[in-house]
């Protein structure tokens, strides 16, 4: 065997734990980004958002925060957190439903009820990747604000790694969460919204 034998001639990829991306985020790494995310150990950089994005996520998040306290739940709605989902996964979903919401470093998957995602440019990534990363990591219910469709794709009922049971709801409707119990609010996220 040459010493040019022991040379590796296909690309591979450096993938990242999550200690490795804390570490990252840590020393300042990502200061020029809105927002980093780690998925199968990959870093994602996002653009700034935008008024209908940062305005859907808000008026859902008074919406489901109302609702926990309407029904008394133990439940905290948190906006932009990083979720620890195992070793190379760490999302900054928009909206986490978390029964530990205080603490320090990343919410931990363990206490995660419900996750969401607005997407206006990022529609493919949240319903594929990210719809199987959320699953693989055992979260509840999933949903998907598609800001440019005009409807709320929900997911839920995990079983073998995947969402077994999904539905499609368009603004204006009602959605009462499947794991949530009693928590239903009003889609109120009107044209206005749309990018």
């Amino acid at each position: 065997m040459t010493s040019q034998d022991a040379i590796p001639t296909s690309h591979q990829k450096a993938l990242l734990t999550t200690q490795e991306f804390y570490l990252l985020c840590e020393s300042g790494t990502f200061l020029e980004c809105a927002k980093a995310e780690l998925l199968d150990g990959e870093i994602y950089t996002m653009n700034a958002q935008h008024r209908p994005h940062v305005m859907a996520k808000m008026d859902l998040y008074d919406a489901i925060r109302d609702q926990l306290k309407v029904i008394g739940s133990t439940l905290r709605a948190v906006l932009e957190a990083t979720v620890e989902l195992d070793a190379r996964n760490a999302p900054e979903p928009d909206i986490i439903l978390t029964s530990e919401p205080y603490g320090e470093g990343a919410i931990p998957v363990s206490s995660v009820a419900l996750i969401v995602e607005i997407s206006d440019t990022t529609l493919k990534m949240d319903m594929g990747k990210k719809q199987a990363i959320y699953a693989q990591a055992g979260v509840a219910e999933y949903w998907v604000v598609d800001l440019e469709g005009g409807k709320l794709h929900q997911m839920w009922s995990v079983k073998d790694h995947v969402y077994r049971e999904k539905r499609e709801l368009p603004f204006g409707a009602q959605v009462n969460s499947e794991t949530v119990e009693q928590l239903a609010i009003t889609l109120d996220i009107g044209s206005s919204h749309r990018v």
